[in-house]
Formats: C-alpha cells, sequence, structure tokens
C-alpha cells in the first residue's frame, strides 16, 4: 500500500486508521506507517496475536515491509508515525533501522522505552537516535487504548 497523505496529522491519522483496525481484530490497538519521500511506504498494526509473535509489534512490522520495499535495511530517508510511545523493543529497532524522525502519539509511561523507561534513545549504546515529536494525535490514540483494555476488564 503506498498512498499519499497531506502532513503530520494525516500520516498519523493512517497509523490511527491501522491501530484501529488491529483493535478490531483483538490485537492491542497501535498503528504505525513509514513515510519516504511524502509517501506512506508502509504501514502495519499489531499482530502479535494473530500471527502467535511477540515481535509483531506495528512499528517492527512497517519496518520490515518498508525496508522490503526499498530493498535495504537503512530506512535513514523514511520518518515512522506510530500510535504509542514505542518499547524498547521497538526503540532499538527504529535505531538499527536508521529512521529519520519519530512522531508517536500517546505516552506509554509503563512500557514505553522513548521518554519513559529506559529512554533508548539517549543510552550511550545506542547507534542512532532519530528526531522525536511526541504527542501527535495523543488524544485520539489514548482514547483507543483506553478503551480496548477497558472492554477486556
Amino acid at each position: 500500500m503506498i498512498v499519499k497523505s497531506p502532513g503530520a496529522s494525516g500520516f498519523m491519522d493512517a497509523a490511527l486508521a491501522q491501530a484501529q483496525a488491529a483493535g478490531k481484530r483483538g490485537e492491542v490497538p497501535v498503528g504505525a506507517v513509514i513515510v519516504h519521500d511524502g509517501t506512506i511506504l508502509a504501514a502495519a498494526g499489531n499482530r502479535t496475536r494473530s500471527d502467535r509473535d511477540v515481535t509483531g509489534h506495528a512499528e517492527i512490522l512497517a519496518i520490515r515491509l518498508a525496508a522490503e520495499r526499498l530493498a535495504t535495511e537503512r530506512l535513514s530517508d523514511c520518518d515512522l508515525y506510530v500510535t504509542l510511545e514505542p518499547c524498547a523493543m521497538c526503540a532499538a529497532a527504529i535505531s538499527f533501522a536508521r529512521i529519520r524522525r519519530l512522531y508517536y502519539g500517546a505516552a506509554d509511561p509503563k512500557g514505553g522505552a522513548v521518554e519513559h523507561g529506559v529512554r533508548f534513545f539517549h543510552a550511550k549504546t545506542c547507534h542512532h537516535a532519530p528526531e522525536v515529536y511526541s504527542g501527535i494525535g495523543d488524544a485520539a490514540a489514548s482514547d483507543l487504548l483506553k478503551a480496548f483494555f477497558q472492554d477486556r476488564r
């Protein structure tokens, strides 16, 4: 799926659509899109349960797809939009992929690793840190996650 979309809010809207689709499949509703030259190159929602794969986070899936489409493991000209602050695993993948910019919606004080927890990109062992922009579409992303977990309690 390659789609042109207008600006940061449009790209985050596309990530939110992926999160909503993941939630409807019974997955934790997190979505991600990777943008290259103003075009959505890859889009994914969480698939940990359906794929029975703990690495099936939206960010990892989008990185895999973008790398395949660009035929390179380095995504240094790409930006990632994700609805939730990435965990440590995803932050490491973002670093290794050399993502240029990370935009995320909702903060994750419990499991996030960008501005919470281990703060992966600030570690001395981090090889590459993207520019980070938080709070893009945070209310919509937070509401989606809250409703998902409230329905399961």
